[in-house]
């Protein structure tokens, strides 16, 4: 039987404070989100000044990232270059720049969704609160 890293409670606490800290340096008010590898909910944090439909972007961007074993702008990149019919695949709707998976030992064990700010700065969160777990 095959083996491999998973999140931990603590992890995606390491997770939140570094992409929050990111986050706060900058003033981005924003939604961060921490996914397993199936797109579970492990956390998130609504920063104050946060629009309110960003805590519905992140996990999805983050759900998107996790399944998909990739970054979501992948998939809008796709779209963007035409394949418009990627709008239909089943169990992903953040097709969004700003979910970032999470990789440990080879294995993506999560991703990490931020919603808010400019789609780029988004994922210098998630990168942020990524880095913060040093694989």
């Amino acid at each position: 039987m095959n083996t491999k890293p998973v999140l931990s409670a603590e992890d995606v606490k390491k997770i939140l404070a570094a992409a929050e800290a990111h986050a706060l340096q900058n003033q981005w008010a924003v939604t961060i989100s921490v996914v397993d590898d199936g797109g579970h909910l492990l956390g998130m944090l609504r920063l104050d000044g946060a629009a309110p439909i960003s805590a519905h972007i992140a996990p999805a961007k983050a759900k998107t990232a996790a399944l998909g074993r990739r970054e979501s702008r992948v998939y809008e990149e796709m779209i963007n270059n035409g394949r418009y019919s990627f709008l239909s695949a089943p169990l992903i709707d953040g097709l969004l720049e700003g979910g970032v998976p999470v990789v440990a030992d080879g294995h993506v064990v999560g991703a990490v969704g931020v919603s808010g700010v400019k789609s780029s700065e988004d994922v210098l969160i998630a990168q942020a609160g990524i880095a913060a777990l040093g694989l």
